[in-house]
């Protein structure tokens, strides 16, 4: 009889798993979640405001940094601007808003002071954490009927177009700080041309993003009920 060497004894693969391992990339991207109207959301709400009233060549912007600071992004304005979550007091990107001293208010003087409604904004923003939370607006539901110009059109403006169309020298020499400069170009085209981005219109906001669908639906719809000072 011939001895069996261990080593040549047959292996039992009955517990050994021998199914292909899944080599498939997992799924990480984020679910769409839907805006909640009682979060401020810093891409949508804060950095427009942003945008329009700092964020320019002399100011803020990433070529000019006044005094260090840069405001045309999250990022930016986390590492430079001095956000404090949870705290107003001890942020400086607020405190220089509402400062009585009109040489450390910001915007400066002669320009407007932003409004309380733009204030406010910031404040929660601040308030909330001072995050970068992300919503899809597509998913929220917009209702473009009965718009109101108080209400709804001169927040927008403010927020996305104040900033560089008010002052002694408004940009293109359109004024859109009350409701009758608003008219002006709600009457005669430019304002749906501008921020529909039309062919043959200047694209509005100059230099940031597009307006959300809702709130071109929203505009569109005022102008098309005539526009009223409602």
């Amino acid at each position: 009889m011939i001895p069996i060497d261990d080593d040549m004894m047959p292996i039992d693969t009955m517990d050994i798993d021998t199914m292909p391992v899944d080599t498939m990339p997992v799924d990480t991207m984020p679910v769409a979640v839907p805006c909640d109207p009682q979060v401020i959301y810093f891409d949508q709400d804060v950095l427009p405001i942003l945008n329009s009233n700092c964020a320019f060549s002399g100011c803020h912007d990433a070529a000019s940094a006044e005094d260090g600071v840069i405001l045309e992004s999250y990022e930016d304005v986390i590492a430079t601007a001095d956000v404090e979550p949870f705290n107003l007091n001890d942020s400086e990107i607020y405190e220089v808003l509402v400062d009585s001293d009109l040489d450390e208010r910001m915007p400066p003087a002669p320009t407007a002071a932003l409004s309380s409604e733009q204030i406010q904004i910031i404040a929660q923003w601040i308030l909330q954490g001072g995050e970068n939370l992300e919503c899809d607006p597509t998913l929220s539901e917009c209702d473009s009927t009965d718009v109101s110009f108080s209400i709804i059109v001169q927040p927008i403006i403010a927020s996305h177009c104040q900033g560089c169309h008010s002052g002694s020298v408004p940009s293109g020499g359109i004024d859109l700080v009350d409701y009758d400069g608003v008219k002006v170009v709600a009457d005669d085209g430019k304002l749906i041309g501008a921020i529909s981005w039309d062919s043959g219109f200047e694209n509005m906001p100059q230099g940031g993003d597009q307006l959300s669908d809702c709130n071109i639906s929203k505009i569109r719809s005022w102008v098309e009920d005539g526009a009223p000072n409602n």
